[in-house]
């Protein structure tokens, strides 16, 4: 067993740091990351169901929980595919210029997308991209079609909380720099409107 302690350290590097002990692994084996917050816990726990790796949680105290991954065998790693396009939405406007334009544009945008024959695999949302994913959105609908037929829709949740809209999110889920950044990493294609 190795024990990663990265408590008072801020989203993503608790993740960075666990997959880097993850991927330093030569055999089969526990790692238990300490973290200080919730929020690294989810964190933890989704990258390591992206890995197939199992893992539990318990909390200690207010701040500090263990997270525990199996590793039970060598990952391999997945490569790019030519359909693995994501799209990457980093506001809630489209475009520079007049911003009521702009929002029309990307509410455009984003029926277009949702209209085509070949879909993204993903589409991530992050800084005021988040606004698209919460309440009040007008392309919620459109968002959801995408996701029911399997668009995977990820926003960060270090911009939900910034911009105070965690509990208001209406299609997709919560995700993190991290994820972010394997994602579009590992795109064949990246499209940002």
């Amino acid at each position: 067993m190795q024990i990663l302690d990265v408590r008072g350290k801020a989203c993503p590097e608790p993740v960075i740091k666990a997959v880097a002990l993850i991927e330093s692994v030569q055999k089969p084996e526990t790692i238990v990351v300490q973290v200080d917050n919730e929020i690294a816990v989810e964190n933890l726990t989704k990258m390591a169901a992206s890995r197939g790796l199992k893992s539990s949680s318990k909390k200690l105290s207010d701040t500090h929980y263990e997270v525990s991954i199996e590793v039970v065998e060598v990952e391999v790693k997945e490569e790019a595919s030519d359909d693995n396009v994501v799209v990457a939405i980093s506001g809630n406007t489209m475009g520079t210029g007049e911003e009521e334009l702009g929002r029309n544009l990307l509410k455009g945008f984003i029926y277009a997308l949702s209209t085509q024959e070949s879909l993204p695999k993903t589409v991530v949302f992050y800084n005021s991209g988040v606004f698209m994913t919460t309440e009040g959105s007008e392309a919620l609908e459109d968002l959801k079609t995408m996701e029911a037929k399997g668009v995977e829709i990820l926003s960060c949740g270090a911009c939900l909380d910034y911009y105070h809209k965690k509990e208001k999110l209406e299609v997709g889920s919560v995700s993190n720099m991290y994820v972010i950044v394997e994602k579009l990493m590992k795109a064949s294609h990246v499209v940002r409107p």
